[in-house]
């Protein structure tokens, strides 16, 4: 992370999920705040920052869009699979700018949508008609962010244990055709690290 490194900072996990990065955050950062709207992933999240004693960790109701933050008080911003900052979401950047320090960076963890198994399975959902990779990173590229691409893979001892993830990840229809379709116990997967300084 040479980009923004968060050793000292205080660090936002914006759309946090069950809090499963809290505890790697919390090893260097000065405090981190989890943000997650959803109510079921943020009891989930704070019932891990409580069973790992993770003394300097808050997790807060919120959204891209709404930062219970005082202005300028984080260091590094962080979204993961979460909030996309895609065309459409400069009210979220808005808010990021906001809460970020002067020389604060924002990270995004998106799919690689040109390459890679699995962002060819979302793809092929209702829900993700708006991943149209030229408009994404035109947009993006307009908002001052660079890309690096990550390469890397799903691997399972059992076959039942990657079709579980499929089910977790996908709805049942396409979650039981990718199960039919795809052979094996690997998974290509390749990602997007958008980061920006503000």
């Amino acid at each position: 992370m040479g980009a923004g490194p968060w050793a000292g900072e205080v660090v936002l996990d914006l759309g946090a999920g069950t809090g499963f990065h809290l505890a790697r955050f919390h090893r260097r950062a000065r405090h981190v705040v989890a943000v997650e709207p959803d109510d079921r992933l943020r009891l989930l999240a704070m019932g891990r920052v409580a069973a790992l004693g993770l003394e300097r960790v808050s997790v807060l109701t919120g959204s891209a869009e709404r930062l219970v933050l005082a202005d300028r008080s984080i260091g590094v911003a962080q979204a993961r699979f979460a909030y996309f900052f895609g065309p459409g979401c400069e009210p979220g950047l808005a808010e990021v700018a906001r809460v970020l320090r002067p020389g604060g960076s924002l990270f995004v963890v998106d799919n690689d949508w040109r390459s890679g198994t699995f962002a060819s399975w979302p793809a092929r959902s209702a829900w993700c008609s708006w991943a149209d990779p030229d408009r994404i990173e035109a947009f993006r590229r307009d908002q001052g962010f660079a890309s690096v691409r990550v390469e890397s893979e799903w691997r399972f001892q059992r076959r039942q244990d990657l079709e579980v993830v499929l089910g977790v990840e996908f709805p049942p229809p396409l979650a039981e055709e990718l199960c039919r379709e795809h052979r094996g116990t690997t998974v290509e997967v390749h990602d997007r690290l958008y980061h920006r300084r503000f």
